[in-house]
């Protein structure tokens, strides 16, 4: 149950869907630093919500949610690649309306000037960002006004968090090809699919296995269901990074830094590792020695 996608389809319908669910990697992600309440609950519905994007996508790459306002909540981001590695991160001051929450409203409701990024990066090829302005109360509200509005695919997400689990719910109307559209077609399945995901209470999208929750919403219809896929805490830091990065500063920069730190410590937010370049190590990216 701890960390899958769930893939599944409707038989004989244009009809797919996704359902996340997060417990060991929230946990990691989490435990990096102390987030109020209602901010761990923003970063469960972002990481579940990238999940399910992520699925979406038919690339190798990587999808990313990021929020930024004005005031006490700076910017939060989530992430997902197409090898089902996760992470996430806030920074905000210290706010009383972030102690409690049970959705992402509490935290959105306090936003300043709020916008969502939704930013899709290939291995290969363009990126591509999206801009939604945050008008409606929760994260799932403002992904799906986003599908209806640019990406005009019939779209309907549910999402829920709490401290150690988070969840989410994706099923969309697909558009049907020429042959497709010759066929017959239950129209009044996507009002009704829509209808029962309605139902779902946020404790069953965090509790509840995949099969359970589809289970309890389209016993009726025929579900088919692939094999799961796996997700997981990952970061993408590493040393050589941390290392482009000082050369991108430049020589006299890093010399600098080395007169009031050596050795240089960099740390990564997202996991909290650490990397130590010692003189001779900052020296040598630029081809030059101790003397």
């Amino acid at each position: 149950m701890s960390d899958l996608r769930q893939r599944f389809y409707i038989e004989d319908s244009p009809v797919r869907g996704e359902v996340v669910h997060l417990e060991t990697a929230l946990q990691t992600i989490l435990a990096q630093r102390q987030y109020a309440p209602a901010v761990q609950v923003l970063l469960g519905e972002m990481l579940s919500a990238t999940a399910l994007l992520a699925s979406t996508l038919k690339i190798k790459g990587r999808i990313s949610l990021q929020i930024q306002a004005q005031g006490t909540f700076k910017w939060a981001m989530a992430e997902c690649n197409h090898l089902g590695e996760i992470r996430a991160l806030a920074d905000y001051e210290e706010d009383p309306r972030f102690m409690e929450g049970e959705d992402s409203s509490t935290v959105l409701a306090a936003l300043t000037s709020p916008v969502l990024f939704i930013n899709i990066e290939p291995e290969f090829g363009e990126r591509y960002q999206g801009i939604i302005a945050l008008e409606k109360p929760t994260l799932a509200g403002c992904l799906m006004q986003y599908y209806d509005l640019s990406a005009q695919i019939p779209t309907r997400i549910v999402l829920a968090s709490n401290a150690t689990r988070s969840g989410g719910l994706l099923i969309q109307l697909l558009p049907r090809n020429n042959e497709e559209e010759q066929q017959r077609v239950d129209e009044d399945l996507w009002p009704r699919l829509t209808m029962l995901t309605e139902t779902l209470k946020p404790e069953e999208l965090t509790d509840l296995d995949a099969q359970d929750i589809l289970y309890r919403l389209y016993n009726e219809e025929q579900v088919r269901l692939p094999e799961a896929e796996q997700l997981k805490f990952g970061c993408t830091c590493s040393r050589e990074k941390c290392a482009n990065a000082l050369i991108q500063i430049g020589l006299e920069a890093v010399k600098e830094t080395l007169e009031i730190n050596n050795p240089i410590e960099m740390d990564c937010q997202f996991c909290n590792k650490r990397y130590i370049f010692t003189a001779k190590d900052a020296l040598s990216l630029f081809g030059e020695h101790l003397s």
